[in-house]
C-alpha cells in the first residue's frame, strides 16, 4: 500500500485513534485554559497512559494535546491577563487590552484564526523540508552525529535558561542521570550500586512526570495566593470584518515565517517566537502607537508566530532526532519506548508514520479551530474552578500514570524524588528542560562518540568539515550569551 494512504488510514480508519484524538483535543483545550498547567506537563502525564497503545493511537492523543493547548491558552491570556502557557505570554500584550475595550470576543476569534494560520503554515514547511533534511542527515557518520547532538544540547542550554551556567548544570545533571544502568557498548552495570532495580536506569516516565508534574503542583501549593482576577464577561462582537482581516494579513504572514524559523532552532519555543512576532508586527505597522493598548495587529503577530513554531519543532525532531522543544523531547521518549527512533532513518523505515503525524497535526488544528470559533462561553466558566481541585486531580493522574507503566512502586518513588529535585531546581533557577534533554540525548551522544573513537582518535573530527562546523556552532551558542550579557552590562 502507498505509504501516504497507509499513514492516513492509520488515523481515519482506526476508531481507537480517533477516540484518542478526541480525548487529546479536550485535554489540550483544558490544559491551555488553566494557567500553571504547561503543555509539557500535560503531555508528560498523558504519556503514562499511552504506552500500551499502538504508536498512531498514542501519538494521536499526545499531538492533539500539543495542538489544542495552543488554542485554550489564549482564553485566560485575553480574559484574565494570565497566560495559560508560556507560549501565550505575548498574547496578553494586546489581547487583554482588547478585552478591556469591549472586544474580547473579537480578540478570541482573531486569535484562533491566527493560531490556525500559523500551525498550517508550519505544517507546509514540515512536509516540504523534513524529508530533504533527513536525507542529508542520513549521510552523517558517528562523528557528525555526536557533533549534531552536542550542538542541539548547547542550543537548548543557552536558550532555556537566563543563566548559561545554570542551563549547563541542568544539562550535565541530565547526562549524569543517563549514565545509570547498563553500558550501551559492553552492557556492564554502571552506578547501580549492586541494585538489580537500577540496571535499567532511571525510568523516563518517572523523570518527566516528576520534573514537570509533581514539581509544578508543589510549587503552586507553596506559592498560591487567594486573590484572583475575575474574567471579563462583556465580550462584544465576535467576527472580524473585511477591513480588519486585510489589516492583519501582512503581520500574519511575516510572523508566521518568523515563527517557523524560530521553531526549527532546538528549544526556541513559542514564548520567544511570540514576543519576536509581536515586535516585528509593531515594526511594520502603520499604527505602532496602538500596540500594547489593544492592537489587533499586535495580537495576530504574537499568536501567529508562537503557533507556527510547532511545525518547525516537529521538523527538527523527526528529521534529526534532536528535540525541537520540551514537548518534543517527551514525544521522543515515548516513541523510543514504542520502538521508534526519531531521526533521519525514520523517513526510510516508517514513512507511513510521518504521514500519520502530519495528518494528526492538520486534523487536530482544523477541529480545534471549529471548537474555538464556536464561542462556547461555558469554557470561560471553568476559569472559576478552585486550584486545589486541579492539584488533586493532577496528583492522582501522576501516581496512576507512572504506576501503570511499570506496575512497580519504586517507579512512583522515583517520580516523587524527581519532583522534589525539580522543586529544588526551580528555587535555584536551574531549568528542567536541559535536564530532560540531557537524559534523552546523553545515550545517543555517548554511543556515537565511542563508535567514532573506535574508527579514529579525536583528531578524526578535524578531517570532517560538517563535524567541525557543528562543534564550532555548539561552542558559539554557549559563548555568545555570555558575551552579550557582558556587553549589556557595560552600556550605561
Amino acid at each position: 500500500m502507498n505509504p501516504i494512504q497507509q499513514g492516513i488510514d492509520a488515523l481515519v480508519l482506526d476508531p481507537t485513534a480517533l477516540l484518542c484524538m478526541a480525548i487529546g483535543l479536550g485535554l489540550g483545550l483544558l490544559v491551555g485554559l488553566f494557567p500553571g498547567i504547561t503543555i509539557s506537563m500535560a503531555v508528560a502525564l498523558a504519556t503514562g497512559f499511552t504506552l500500551t497503545l499502538e504508536p498512531a493511537q498514542g501519538l494521536a492523543m499526545l499531538l492533539s494535546i500539543y495542538v489544542a493547548a495552543q488554542y485554550g491558552d489564549r482564553i485566560p491570556s485575553i480574559l484574565v491577563n494570565t497566560p495559560g502557557t508560556p507560549a501565550a505570554v505575548a498574547t496578553t500584550l494586546d489581547g487583554y487590552p482588547m478585552a478591556k475595550n469591549g472586544q474580547g470576543g473579537l480578540a478570541l476569534s482573531i486569535s484562533a484564526i491566527a493560531t490556525t494560520v500559523g500551525i498550517l503554515m508550519s505544517m507546509v514547511v514540515f512536509m516540504t523540508l523534513a524529508q530533504p533534511i533527513a536525507s542529508l542527515a542520513l549521510k552523517f557518520g558517528p562523528f557528525e552525529m555526536f557533533a549534531l547532538v552536542c550542538f542541539g544540547l548547547t542550543i537548548i542550554i543557552s536558550i532555556a535558561s537566563r543563566s548559561v551556567a545554570k542551563g549547563l548544570l541542568g544539562g550535565m545533571i541530565g547526562l549524569g542521570l543517563a549514565t545509570v544502568g547498563l553500558d550501551p557498548i559492553t552492557a556492564d552495570p554502571r552506578f547501580t550500586f549492586g541494585s538489580q532495580e537500577m540496571t535499567g536506569g532511571f525510568d523516563f516516565i518517572a523523570l518527566i512526570i516528576g520534573l514537570f508534574g509533581i514539581t509544578e503542583v508543589l510549587d503552586q501549593v507553596l506559592t498560591y495566593h487567594a486573590s484572583r482576577v475575575r474574567p471579563i464577561s462583556s465580550l462584544g462582537r465576535w467576527w472580524p470584518n473585511r477591513h480588519e482581516m486585510k489589516r492583519v494579513a501582512k503581520p500574519m504572514a511575516l510572523s508566521g515565517l518568523l515563527g517557523i524559523g524560530i521553531g526549527i532552532v532546538p528549544a526556541a519555543g513559542g514564548d520567544i517566537a511570540g514576543l519576536i512576532g509581536w515586535n516585528r508586527a509593531k515594526a511594520i505597522s502603520k499604527h505602532p502607537e496602538e500596540f500594547g493598548k489593544g492592537s489587533i495587529e499586535g495580537l495576530v503577530g504574537a499568536d501567529t508566530a508562537s503557533s507556527s513554531t510547532l511545525g518547525g519543532a516537529l521538523t527538527t525532531t523527526l528529521s534529526l532526532g534532536i528535540p525541537g522543544d520540551s514537548v518534543m523531547a517527551i514525544m521522543i521518549g515515548s516513541m523510543v519506548i514504542w520502538g521508534i527512533q526519531p531521526g533521519p532513518s525514520l523517513f526510510e523505515r516508517r514513512p507511513d508514520l510521518v504521514v500519520t503525524i502530519a495528518t494528526i497535526m492538520i486534523v487536530a488544528t482544523l477541529i480545534s479551530t471549529v471548537v474555538s470559533l464556536a464561542r462556547t462561553r461555558a469554557m470561560t466558566k471553568l476559569l472559576d474552578l478552585r486550584p486545589q481541585f486541579i492539584w488533586g486531580v493532577i496528583l492522582v493522574f501522576c501516581v496512576v500514570g507512572v504506576y501503570a507503566t511499570t506496575n512497580n512502586v519504586m517507579t512512583v518513588v522515583q517520580m516523587v524524588l524527581f519532583g522534589l529535585l525539580g522543586l529544588g531546581f526551580r528555587r535555584l533557577g536551574v531549568p528542567a528542560g536541559p535536564v530532560v534533554l540531557g537524559f534523552i540525548l546523553g545515550p545517543l551522544a555517548e554511543a556515537n562518540l565511542r563508535r567514532a573513537l573506535l574508527i579514529d582518535d579525536l583528531g578524526g573530527f578535524l578531517t570532517r568539515p560538517i563535524a567541525i562546523v557543528l562543534i564550532l556552532l555548539a561552542i558559539a551558542s554557549l559563548v555568545w550569551p555570555v558575551v552579550r550579557d557582558a556587553r549589556n552590562k557595560r552600556r550605561p
